[in-house]
């Protein structure tokens, strides 16, 4: 691994949880504070009063203030992003393993993905350069490992982006009865997608937007739950296990492990906080939120209408409570896609823009790219979700390949970098065994869940050829 641990400023020891607040409540970070120094990557915390407040000048004089959010709205953006139309996937899985395997595996990799979280998020305050997974690349691997994890973290941003516009365009056209051609309803929802992405920082918007957005996907699922309760399927089938081979049994899995796929928007969403040291809050948030909501739901929807349920469980409803749910859930799909779009411009625009005050300052040629970055992720988000046949499939594909390391592997080696680099070393690991193994585990869980979601799916795309299930590009 790649030791950036040193810094001028000053060494920052990760036993130390709280990371300081720079310049007091409210204040908004320099580029370098937020989004890391591009040349020279370095860590540190400020330890210098005359230093802080000098950054605080600074600060106050930046026309766009990134540092805004609290944890209470980065806890909502969080399950705005990850509790969405996935959530729609999980009664399917038991259908598939049955009811008490499932409940265990959606509780084992929510309590897994609320670990590797706290985690991530540790070693984000450990290293305040780190702004994406890019940055984090950097840290561990060099040069290379930065380029893999930022190209990695922007197509599964666009590629999510696609997937909220292909679950925007369902239910759609469930709410219209299906009267337009499909690729007008992407279309319809590609448009304020774009324009609610243009705002530069998230508080601007987006961050109160995700509140009504998670109360409309709450609701949604609701609804449908009584929709299914009032009206159960006849001779259901209830099964506390199935037995199955492992092509379909892992095809089923794959529905909860990406369910909670989206920690990479940690970086992100911390990089804007106020109080970084706060994001552990989020977290423990968002991880009991998602589990339980999980859980609650997959069960309910299982329970009343059976084995037969379809994915979207939506689509198992009758036609009133079924258009009743999407369109409740349409906001939520609409923030979220939203979010991701934002995302995925952002780390490009920091990336070229880090150290340039087109970042933190309204110019010209700041809002020229920003603009033609938040236009350039939409389209190609667009595209691909209506020229490509196989492009769901190519969701999952992206998420086997790098949300099984962002949200799960990479975790492990978070920590094992910061235990060596800030604790002293092999000694330290040493000293501490049953985390080490954990952490070693972790990585092997990534590795996994990458190679087994990789042929799951590859296996499933040459299924839907063999049935013709696959349409033809850019048709309704």
């Amino acid at each position: 691994m790649k030791d950036d641990s040193h810094s001028s400023v000053g060494q920052f020891d990760p036993s130390v949880d709280g990371t300081i607040e720079r310049g007091g409540p409210g204040v908004h970070g320099t580029s370098a504070d937020v989004f890391g120094d591009d040349k020279n990557h370095q860590v540190g915390h400020i330890h210098n009063d005359t230093l802080r407040a000098v950054l605080s000048l600074t600060l106050y004089s930046s026309q766009i203030k990134y540092r805004t959010l609290t944890w209470p709205l980065v806890a909502v953006l969080m399950i705005t992003e990850i509790v969405t139309y996935g959530t729609l996937s999980l009664p399917s899985a038991l259908a598939v393993v049955g009811i008490v395997p499932g409940v265990i595996l959606i509780l084992f990799l929510g309590i897994f993905a609320l670990y590797t979280s706290l985690v991530l998020i540790r070693f984000k305050n450990n290293h305040l350069e780190v702004h994406n997974m890019g940055d984090a690349g950097m840290i561990l691997f060099g040069p290379i490992g930065r380029e893999i994890l930022s190209f990695g973290t922007v197509l599964f941003a666009v590629f999510a982006v696609g997937g909220q516009l292909l679950a925007a365009q369902s239910a759609l056209g469930s709410l219209s009865d299906n009267k337009l051609c499909q690729m007008w309803y992407t279309g319809i929802f590609a448009i304020p997608t774009l324009l609610l992405s243009l705002p530069r920082t998230l508080n601007f918007g987006l961050s109160w937007l995700s509140i009504p957005a998670v109360i409309s996907i709450l609701i949604s699922c609701v609804v449908a739950m009584a929709g299914a309760g009032k009206n159960p399927t006849p001779g259901r089938t209830i099964q506390t296990s199935v037995s199955s081979n492992f092509y379909l049994a892992f095809v089923s899995i794959t529905n909860p492990v990406f369910a909670y796929a989206g920690h990479f928007m940690f970086f992100p969403l911390v990089s804007e906080m106020r109080r970084p040291q706060d994001a552990k809050k989020s977290a423990w948030a968002l991880g009991l939120f998602s589990t339980l909501f999980y859980i609650l739901f997959a069960v309910v929807m299982y329970v009343y209408i059976g084995d037969t349920v379809a994915s979207p469980a939506f689509s198992s409803l009758p036609v009133k409570w079924q258009k009743a749910a999407y369109g409740l859930a349409l906001p939520n799909l609409l923030v979220a896609g939203t979010l991701y779009n934002h995302t995925a411009a952002k780390i490009i625009f920091i990336r070229f823009f880090r150290d340039s005050p087109h970042l933190h300052s309204h110019t010209v040629t700041g809002w020229f790219w920003w603009t033609s970055l938040v236009v350039l992720a939409n389209g190609a988000a667009f595209v691909l979700a209506i020229g490509v046949p196989i492009f769901s499939y190519l969701i999952g594909i992206a998420a086997a390949l790098f949300a099984s390391w962002y949200t799960y592997g990479l975790a492990g080696a978070f920590w094992i970098h910061d235990t060596y680099f800030f604790k002293g070393g092999m000694k330290a690991l040493k000293q501490r065994p049953f985390m080490f193994a954990i952490n070693i585990l972790t990585i092997i869980a990534g590795a996994f869940i990458c190679v087994a979601g990789l042929y799951a799916i590859i296996k499933s795309i040459v299924v839907a050829y063999d049935t013709r299930l696959v349409g033809k590009p850019f048709s309704c």
